[in-house]
C-alpha cells in the first residue's frame, strides 16, 4: 500500500487535436468569466483531496491560458505540472525517420508516457475536454485512499451509455464487458452509436444493432498505479518498430486490454451515475454551457470556480 503521504495526482490530457470540432475544445471557456471543461474537473478533484495536477499540453495552447492555469494554482495552493507532448518527445534516434511525415500527436498511450517523469504515485487519468460529474471523482479518490490501485491492479469509472450520447450526431465508446467479481474484461470500441426513438443502437459492419442503455462504457476516467509507464514504454516501443502509418495512433484501452489479456493486472469498474458531458460536435457546447449554468444555479459550483 502506497504511503499516504504521497500525493493525490491527477493527469489531464489536453495535448490532442480536435478533428470534428473546431478550434481547441481544452481552451474553449463555457462559463462567463472563461472557464473550461477541465476546469471543472480539476475543481471536482481538488474538492475530494487531490493536491497535484499534471496536464499533458501541447505547442497550440496559448500562452495565456497557461498562465491562467499557473494563476489558479497559486491562489488556490496545489502543485501543477505543464508537460508538453511534442511530437518528437520520447522517440529513440533510430525511430527518428518516422517524424518526418507525422503531423499529429501519438495518442493517448503516449501523452500518459510523457508525464513518467513527474509522477511517481498512484494517479487518475480523464481527458481535458469531458465533464465527467462529482461522483467519479468521489469513487475514484475512495478506491486510491483505501489502497485498492496497485502494481497488480488498475480502477476505470464506467458509465451507462445513454449517459454519454450526443444529441447532434453518433458516436464512438468503448462497450466494457465486466467479470462477476466486477473487474473490468474487454472493451470494444463500437462505431456510430445514437438513439433511435426508444432504442439506442450501433452500425456493425453495415448492420443496425441494438445496445443496452445501461451498458457501461469507459470514457477515459482511469486510476493507474505508477508502475503502468513501464508497461506504456514497452508497448509504445514495440508500435514504433511496428513502422506505423503516419496518422495512426496508440490508444490506452488497448494497452489497458494487452495488460488485462496478459493477466499482468486486473482492472475495478467503479460507477457512476451522473451524466457525462462532452463536446463531439460544435452543436454540444450550447448544450453543455445550459447544463453547467444549471449547475451553478441549483449551486454545485460557485459562479467563479477560483474566487
Amino acid at each position: 500500500m502506497e504511503h499516504f503521504s504521497s500525493p493525490k495526482t491527477l493527469l489531464i490530457m489536453a495535448g490532442g487535436l480536435g478533428s470534428r470540432y473546431k478550434g481547441l475544445k481544452q481552451v474553449d471557456g463555457i462559463t462567463s468569466n472563461g472557464a473550461t471543461v477541465l476546469e471543472f474537473s480539476m475543481y471536482d478533484a481538488l474538492a475530494v483531496g487531490f493536491n497535484k495536477i499534471v496536464i499533458i499540453i501541447n505547442s497550440h495552447l496559448p500562452a495565456s491560458y497557461l498562465a491562467r492555469l499557473t494563476d489558479i494554482a497559486t491562489r488556490k495552493k496545489f502543485e501543477l505540472h505543464l508537460v508538453s507532448q511534442s511530437i518528437d518527445k520520447l522517440i529513440p534516434e533510430e525511430y527518428s525517420f518516422l517524424l518526418q511525415e507525422r503531423k499529429k500527436p501519438w495518442g493517448t498511450a503516449h501523452a500518459i508516457l510523457c508525464a513518467k517523469e513527474t509522477i511517481q504515485e498512484p494517479f487518475v487519468v480523464i481527458n481535458a475536454d469531458d465533464y465527467y460529474g462529482k461522483q467519479a471523482f468521489i469513487e475514484m479518490a475512495d478506491c486510491i485512499a483505501n489502497g485498492h490501485i496497485q502494481q497488480n491492479q488498475f480502477a476505470m469509472v464506467a458509465y451507462p451509455v445513454s449517459a454519454t450520447l450526443s444529441e447532434n450526431g453518433a458516436v464512438s465508446r468503448g462497450i466494457c464487458t465486466l467479470s462477476n467479481e466486477g473487474f473490468l474484461q474487454q472493451v470494444i470500441e463500437r462505431t456510430k452509436i445514437a438513439r433511435e426513438g426508444k432504442d439506442i443502437v450501433f452500425i456493425e459492419k453495415g448492420k443496425k444493432e441494438i445496445i443496452a442503455s445501461d451498458a457501461l462504457v469507459s470514457m477515459n476516467f482511469w486510476g493507474f498505479h505508477p508502475t503502468v509507464f513501464e508497461d506504456l514504454e514497452k508497448a509504445f516501443n514495440a508500435f514504433l518498430q511496428s513502422v506505423p502509418e503516419p496518422t495512426l495512433e496508440i490508444y490506452i484501452p488497448t494497452e489497458v486490454q494487452h495488460l488485462i489479456d496478459s493477466k499482468s493486472v486486473k482492472v475495478k469498474v467503479l460507477h457512476t451515475s451522473d451524466r457525462w458531458h462532452g463536446i463531439t460536435y460544435p452543436e454540444d457546447k450550447a448544450q453543455l454551457v445550459e447544463f453547467i449554468s444549471e449547475c451553478i444555479e441549483n449551486q454545485l459550483y460557485p459562479s467563479n470556480l477560483w474566487e
